[in-house]
């Protein structure tokens, strides 16, 4: 088993990464229960397949477990499902010494850390990812929250969990476009900071999406190295930490736009990857061949590079006025100088970032 930790003080915590560890989650359990009762998390389907391992390690830390169980989407990672989970706990009788487990992707992981840091002002949670892109991201960083219709994750907390148990064995029953989806956030790693690492990328994406072990937790590792790095130094985004937002400014409006349902998360910080290096090559910050080197690469992951025709471009737009990287009606996004090299910039040209826009669509 490997450790990352996240150095954050009276506030740190590790990160345990391994091949078949799902098992040994009892004995942390042991250690960070501090009261009788449990918030057991999770959608059916990631349940139905690992729920019976981890309730044997619940049942072995004799900890008594409340089980709710919502539907699979980033349609249903919203205040309504929020409030739904706060009602039960409240039914169930937990209280501040309780601990909750997000087990699943990251909708799971991110409603369940903004539920745990409201009830009762805030309780104790892990989380145990199962899929890639929340074993390399959402489940690191302590970002929480839950999606509005005018805008995705506007109503959420920094709240670090105890500890992240990430398992790479469950990536083999992923479906196969939720693992190329999570690829794009691992992608964007290598962009933003480790060139060597986004040329291995480049070199190994067939034993990648192979799913050999070996480079699975290489890759889950690395990722989480310069994660806990950024966030170590900027835990609540004041300044370094938007270097991860790269791809977020463009595909945040794409999923808000086909309302969480016409894109996976990863699907569209792809194609806002895309969107947004070749933004920075109009600006004259990024040569035109690491622009085409980067959306090589995410293409050929088996990721989207173009935005569909039937979304319009002018409403995309409207919705990036409204990120929460925007300053007094400016949009800021992240933009690469280089590969393993970002900058925030404020976009002054919003001409040039349309025709950018539109010309994805002819992709």
């Amino acid at each position: 088993m490997k450790v990352v930790e996240v150095s954050l003080g009276e506030r740190s915590y590790p990160i345990h990464i391994g091949s078949g560890i799902l098992g040994g989650l009892q004995e942390r359990l042991l250690q960070e229960a501090t009261g009788s009762k449990l918030l057991l998390l999770s959608n059916p389907t990631v349940y139905s397949i690992y729920g019976p391992v981890v309730e044997r390690a619940i049942e072995g830390a004799s900890l008594q477990r409340s089980l709710v169980l919502i539907p699979d989407g980033e349609q249903y990672k919203d205040y309504f499902w929020a409030y739904h989970i706060l009602t039960r706990m409240l039914q169930d009788g937990l209280d501040r010494g309780s601990l909750l487990i997000a087990l699943g992707g990251g909708v799971i992981g991110d409603i369940g850390g903004f539920v745990a840091s409201v009830f009762m002002r805030g309780i104790a949670y892990v989380q145990v990812p199962t899929t890639l892109l929340a074993q390399v991201d959402s489940s690191v960083g302590g970002k929480t929250g839950v999606n509005h219709p005018l805008g995705k994750n506007m109503i959420g907390t920094f709240y670090q969990p105890r500890f992240v148990w990430i398992d790479v064995q469950t990536l083999r029953t992923l479906p196969e476009d939720q693992f190329r989806a999570g690829m794009a956030e691992v992608i964007k790693y290598g962009v933003i900071w480790d060139r060597e690492f986004f040329q291995y990328l480049r070199s190994n994406h067939r034993q990648i999406l192979g799913l050999q072990p070996e480079s699975l937790e290489q890759v889950v590792q690395r990722c989480c190295q310069i994660k806990a790095e950024v966030v170590s130094r900027d835990e609540r985004e004041a300044g370094l930490r938007a270097i991860l937002n790269f791809g977020h400014t463009v595909g945040h409006a794409i999923e808000t736009a086909t309302s969480y349902r016409g894109y996976l998360h990863g699907e569209a910080v792809a194609v806002g990857m895309v969107a947004e290096a070749w933004l920075a090559h109009r600006l004259g910050l990024l040569s035109e061949t690491e622009a085409g080197e980067i959306e090589e690469t995410i293409r050929s992951y088996g990721l989207p590079v173009g935005i569909p025709k039937e979304i319009e471009v002018s409403r995309m737009l409207s919705y990036m006025t409204l990120d929460k990287k925007a300053r007094a009606g400016r949009l800021r996004i992240v933009l690469p100088e280089g590969i393993g090299r970002v900058r925030v910039q404020e976009i002054t040209e919003e001409g040039l970032l349309e025709e950018t826009l539109r010309a994805l669509q002819r992709v």
